[in-house]
């Protein structure tokens, strides 16, 4: 695809306001020019916001529009498959949001459609571009801690307080939007990087439970993981966790030394050998999507490639399907 991007949006939730929308005018080549959502006046409030010219109806106005020739979604996951389905048929390139779907075989229908249209398919697990998460994996390639064979990971948070509102949940917590609960919202971020980091997985088991009973999916979930190249990972989430034991912790070990980094927190990477330690303060850019949508950008340009598709993707559902014992 040679010349202008020019991007249209289905969705204007949280994630659009700064993590993401933003970069779209901010790369070379590249423009937000029209959205949609299902509210109307919400999109109306955003457009004007974030001086977006077009406003549709609804998506299918927007898919058809010449004008337009890539599609961010960003609704929630439940309407994933059927949007970007939809906009593939159209002729237009996928940017999807994560999770990639609420289900693994959702998944699999778009790569399908991805293939027999030729129109690609990217999903934002953005980490894989992040200035923070490609210093560990250097740090990895360089042997920095010798031949990496065991990871372990902690992610423990308090209730939010909409948790606590039943007759109202957030959609997060309903599976039949999200696909799941905050593992499913979360973890996923953490599984991918994982993958990135490590490659293909070969083993996986998995536990999951509601402990604190506010919403129906599970709030506490352990795993153990065995990837290909030989390294042993063991994960734990628990989204009902007290205030004093809240912690967001990943930590790599070799066999000449440990990294330790956040998923979330970007706190200081920290490097442990038998010399000392050393710290990374690599910190997040201002809108933490920019780098993976230029990555895309540039790949639909014929200048590079995105290190994040449907296919790689679609691994983070299998994955979480598997540990919750769903498949």
């Amino acid at each position: 695809m040679e010349g202008q991007i020019n991007w249209g949006m289905i969705g204007c939730g949280d994630v659009t306001e700064k993590k993401s929308a933003p970069s779209f005018n901010k790369i070379d080549h590249s423009s937000l020019i029209a959205l949609t959502s299902r509210s109307k006046e919400k999109a109306a409030s955003y457009a004007e916001r974030h001086g977006v010219p077009i406003v549709f109806d609804n998506a299918e106005l927007l898919l058809a529009d010449p004008g337009i020739n890539a599609v961010y979604i960003a609704s929630p996951p439940s309407s994933h498959a059927d949007y970007a389905i939809m906009a593939m048929r159209a002729g237009k390139p996928v940017y999807v949001e994560k999770p990639m779907a609420t289900t693994y075989e959702e998944c699999v229908k778009m790569n399908q459609v991805s293939e027999q249209t030729g129109i690609p398919l990217f999903v934002a697990y953005y980490r894989r571009s992040m200035e923070y998460f490609l210093k560990v994996r250097e740090l990895l390639e360089c042997n920095t801690i010798g031949q990496a064979f065991l990871c372990h990971s902690r992610l423990f948070l308090p209730p939010r307080p909409e948790d606590f509102i039943k007759e109202n949940p957030p959609w997060r917590v309903v599976p039949g939007i999200s696909g799941g609960g905050y593992f499913h919202d979360m973890a996923c971020h953490e599984l991918d990087i994982l993958m990135y980091l490590f490659g293909e997985v070969n083993a996986v088991h998995g536990m999951a439970d509601n402990h604190g009973g506010l919403y129906l999916p599970e709030d506490t979930v352990i795993a153990s993981i065995g990837f290909e190249g030989g390294v042993l990972y063991n994960g734990s989430w628990c989204f009902t966790a007290p205030e004093h034991s809240a912690c967001d912790e990943i930590e790599i070990i070799g066999n000449e030394g440990s990294i330790r980094f956040s998923c979330f927190g970007f706190t200081p990477i920290e490097v442990h050998t038998p010399e000392g330690r050393s710290q990374y303060p690599v910190g997040p850019p201002e809108h933490v999507q920019l780098p993976m949508i230029r990555a895309v950008v540039e790949e639909l340009r014929g200048m590079g490639r995105s290190p994040s598709h449907g296919d790689t993707a679609a691994k983070v559902n299998l994955l979480m399907e598997k540990i919750l014992g769903k498949i």
